[in-house]
């Protein structure tokens, strides 16, 4: 239970939880496109007098598929808090593995929803599939109705232009650094949660102190120099300026988050920090000696204390 929002790691629900409004997906970043959705499930919440459930799976199931790493939105932290925004009484957190992943369409659809979840209304999105080799669709869902008694809702995709707002549209975006649609997708700001982890203190050497982030199984943007954002144990946010990428000019080959806080003296190794992106200022390049690194990091600097002046 984290604070009134029960968790639950298998199918086997409580009696209270059953008969529930039950939303099926990964909804990783939440951006508005579920929101839209959870819009609409808070508004048959109110009027049923129903509880929302949402049933969702770790790792995504293309992470397992493809054997992919570095590809989420947000941390299962992250997923938490967003939910509880859009006023989820429930979720089903289910581990995929090579063993879920072979139930049949027909299975999922009368051994877990039908015989554990019992779900009053089914949400989903037009692209949802689900069973072994990704067999079931809305379509089957729907012909399942009275059979199994619950009702499908599908409210039509978001889109933005022509462009249907997903997950994958975001994660295009970060790839470009193209933060202003992102924002404009998520309805927010992105935002990695990290640890800071104990570095070379290369950044120290030069006369601006870094934090190293462990960014885990996130999603990697554009390589280069961000403007940001950082808050740490509930406090107010600072500023400060990121850089994502190798390090070139000291012939480094991890790929590191590095966070430089504006105007912060203090010890932050093995905190967990909040980095919220808010515009990108330029690729990463490798400089002809330190020297000229710090003239370009004072340019950086002068450059992300003017964008944030205006946040």
């Amino acid at each position: 239970m984290v604070n009134n929002l029960k968790i639950y790691n298998n199918f086997n629900l409580g009696r209270k939880d059953k008969s529930s409004i039950i939303l099926i997906g990964n909804f990783d970043g939440l951006h508005k496109g579920h929101q839209k959705l959870f819009n609409k499930a808070r508004n048959f919440k109110k009027k049923y007098k129903l509880k929302i459930g949402v049933v969702t799976f770790d790792p995504i199931p293309k992470m397992f598929f493809r054997k992919l790493y570095n590809y989420r939105l947000s941390n299962f932290d992250q997923k938490i808090h967003l939910l509880k925004k859009n006023k989820v009484d429930f979720i089903i957190n289910k581990k995929f593995n090579a063993k879920f992943s072979k139930i049949t369409c027909f299975d999922f659809i009368k051994k877990i929803l039908f015989k554990k979840i019992g779900p009053r209304y089914i949400f989903v999105s037009d692209n949802f599939r689900f069973g072994y080799k990704r067999a079931g669709d809305i379509k089957l869902l729907k012909s399942l109705e009275k059979d199994y008694h619950y009702k499908i809702i599908n409210p039509s995709p978001l889109k933005s232009k022509k462009s249907v707002i997903s997950s994958t549209l975001v994660r295009k975006n970060l790839e470009t650094g193209n933060l202003k649609k992102v924002k404009k997708f998520l309805g927010r700001n992105w935002c990695i949660e990290g640890r800071v982890e104990k570095g070379r203190q290369l950044g120290k050497k030069i006369g601006f102190p870094t934090c190293n982030i462990d960014i885990k199984d996130y999603k990697i943007p554009k390589i280069g120099v961000y403007a940001v954002k950082i808050s740490f144990k509930n406090k107010r946010k600072l500023k400060g300026i990121a850089n994502i990428g190798y390090r070139p000019t000291f012939n480094q080959k991890k790929l590191i988050l590095e966070v430089n806080i504006f105007n912060f003296s203090g010890n932050l190794y093995n905190k967990n920090l909040s980095i919220e992106f808010i515009e990108f200022i330029r690729g990463e390049k490798k400089f002809n000696g330190v020297s000229n690194l710090k003239k370009q990091i004072k340019i950086d600097c002068k450059k992300a204390k003017a964008i944030l002046s205006n946040e």
